[in-house]
């Protein structure tokens, strides 16, 4: 087996996160619980979830001057992602950054509230990555999200696909699609409320799931020129839909959930790492479920996302399908020549 080459084009940001018993009202002070710092950004959480599992990952983005710069490229290269093609802002721009108060009360339970600042992640111009037109054909999949300028994305989807790359788009945060590059998406990977958000379609869960909902969402978004859409579904799975009908996989049962940050860009990643090995859509939905489930019992966003002997030791307990684990050990294999 050839080890998968993954190009990912996004975003890069640093995770500033407070620890609160209580948020501030407006004009009020408060003590908190304690702070950490964490690389992050989606685009930088699914290339490292990838090359954590084995791939080949080539990072493209744009970071600041600035220490926080410094600090996620130094993680993203740690992790295994070549970050050799990721440009510095020399114009001001700050690296990314997220500020998120998170409040835990004294039972555990948890909510944040999240600011995101862009910095130089929406200085990325498309001359700024002209070179993959040419480039673009060594991939076997190039990820894309929605934390970089629109332009971007939709440039390094059409070079995709008049090389015949499949594109995966992961629209999040939730933003009007241009036709263009719904009509260049292999694959449209929203959570349900950034379905609904792009279809006007709310996928009901009250007491349990309605597919129903899932079929619609996925209709709609496949008549906008999408080939599958799999739709993210939280603690109710996930679900794929294209012309061979909908396919349906709940999510790891029993599982204990310390933080849900990162989970969909774990699945997403994963489930493109398992495609580019050779597995089915549905097998490849497995593999992600898996690999999310291990990212959802564990507290941060990258430090979270797991390696490929942890996704396929899970495998053995929790994989629902005759899943073909030879093609695991097989990426496995490849990835350490």
């Amino acid at each position: 087996m050839d080890v998968p080459r993954i190009l990912v084009v996004g975003s890069f940001s640093m995770d500033l996160t407070t620890t609160t018993g209580v948020f501030p009202a407006s004009g009020e002070t408060v003590l908190g619980k304690g702070f950490t710092t964490a690389p992050g950004g989606k685009g930088n959480n699914q290339a490292v979830q990838a090359a954590r599992l084995g791939a080949q990952v080539t990072m493209v983005g744009k970071v600041g001057m600035d220490s926080f710069g410094d600090q996620v490229l130094a993680a993203a290269e740690k992790a295994g992602v070549n970050v050799q093609c990721v440009l510095r802002d020399d114009h001001g721009a700050s690296t990314g950054i997220a500020t998120i108060l998170l409040e835990e009360d004294a039972q555990g339970n948890r909510c944040n509230r999240i600011i995101v600042v862009g910095g130089s992640n929406m200085t990325l111009t498309v001359e700024d990555v002209s070179f993959l037109e040419k480039d673009i054909a060594d991939f076997d999949m190039v990820l894309l999200q929605f934390e970089i300028p629109m332009a971007v994305n939709v440039a390094v989807a059409q070079w995709a696909k008049q090389a015949g790359v499949p594109v995966m788009v992961n629209p999040a945060p939730a933003a009007v699609i241009p036709a263009e590059l719904l009509r260049c998406a292999t694959y449209l990977s929203p959570n349900e409320h950034e379905a609904a958000a792009l279809t006007g379609i709310t996928i009901r869960t009250e007491k349990r799931l309605n597919k129903a909902d899932v079929q619609a969402a996925c209709d709609a978004l496949r008549r906008q020129g999408v080939e599958h859409v799999l739709i993210t579904l939280g603690e109710n799975g996930a679900a794929l839909g294209d012309d061979t009908g909908l396919h349906y996989l709940p999510s790891v049962p029993d599982v204990p959930v310390a933080d849900p940050t990162a989970a969909g860009d774990s699945f997403v990643a994963a489930f493109c790492v398992g495609i580019c090995a050779g597995l089915n859509q549905v097998q490849a939905m497995d593999f992600a479920r898996n690999a999310a489930a291990i990212t959802v019992s564990q507290v941060g966003a990258q430090p979270s996302l797991p390696t490929l002997a942890e996704v396929r030791e899970i495998l053995d307990y929790y994989g629902e399908l005759d899943f073909p684990r030879q093609i695991i050990d097989e990426l496995a294999a490849a990835a350490k020549k």
